[in-house]
């Protein structure tokens, strides 16, 4: 005899409500703010934009995660875990929830020939993928903070989940936006899926590493057994490139977790 785990839970008004879990994939609106208040991350444009952090290579309107995969804070994931689709709330999560403690082993001093431009006090730089903040410059060496700024702070979200993502080619386009920041144009064949690169990315750092990630979470979350990246070059785009250079307009993440670093 099979045994069936039901994620279910009973609302203020004694109505069984089917609760998010493990595996599920979710489109989440938020805005994340600090003790004071400040916002330091929101899907939100028009609040990224009033409180100065909009990202002109974002894409606003919400993000699809995985629930259980560690792409966003402790915390909030476990307050998702207790509510359904459609839920729409506010959670405070402590820092052993959320980024943590400031750690002093997190402190660097770095020689300047490892920057790609001259070090100033308060510059934010990104050395072997960690972001960290430049907090002192001593000769030919800098102080870099790589411990998150919101390290020791309780801080708190409000959030929505706005839907249960259904249907394989659905959440690998979901994770693409999520690790990119565009919506990539996926095809599916079978277990196949095949993604179409856009020129530009191959001049991004971050899609290097990135691109690797995001295939195995799509193999490992979705019914996809093969992910396959295609490019595609013509003589127009080569043209093209050696008559000014292809810029690529993937954002380049900080973190994949909503609001971490």
């Amino acid at each position: 005899m099979e045994t069936f785990f039901i994620h279910a839970a009973i609302n203020d008004h004694g109505v069984i409500i089917m609760t998010i879990k493990d595996g599920d994939f979710i489109k989440l609106t938020y805005t994340g703010k600090l003790e004071d208040g400040k916002v330091f991350d929101t899907t939100n444009e028009e609040l990224a934009r009033v409180h100065g952090i909009y990202n002109t290579n974002g894409r606003y309107g919400g993000d699809v995660i995985i629930i259980g995969a560690n792409q966003t804070i402790p915390g909030l994931e476990e307050d998702i875990k207790k509510h359904e689709s459609g839920y729409e709330g506010t959670v405070s999560v402590p820092p052993e929830l959320g980024f943590g403690y400031n750690d002093p082993k997190n402190v660097r001093d770095l020689p300047i020939k490892k920057f790609e431009q001259t070090p100033q006090v308060g510059m934010q730089i990104k050395i072997d993928g960690k972001i960290g903040t430049v907090t002192k410059v001593l000769g030919r060496h800098a102080r870099v903070d790589f411990n998150s700024v919101m390290a020791g702070q309780t801080v708190t979200y409000d959030y929505k989940i706005e839907e249960v993502i259904e249907g394989t080619k659905n959440k690998a386009i979901g994770l693409g936006t999520l690790y990119t920041g565009q919506e990539l144009d996926i095809e599916i064949e079978g277990t196949v899926a095949s993604v179409n690169v856009p020129i530009g990315f191959n001049y991004s750092q971050s899609w290097i590493v990135s691109k690797g990630q995001m295939a195995l979470e799509i193999i490992k979350y979705t019914d996809i057994t093969e992910l396959r990246f295609i490019e595609v070059y013509s003589e127009d785009m080569l043209k093209l490139q050696s008559e000014e250079p292809i810029e690529s307009n993937i954002e380049e993440p900080e973190e994949i977790n909503p609001g971490e670093e």
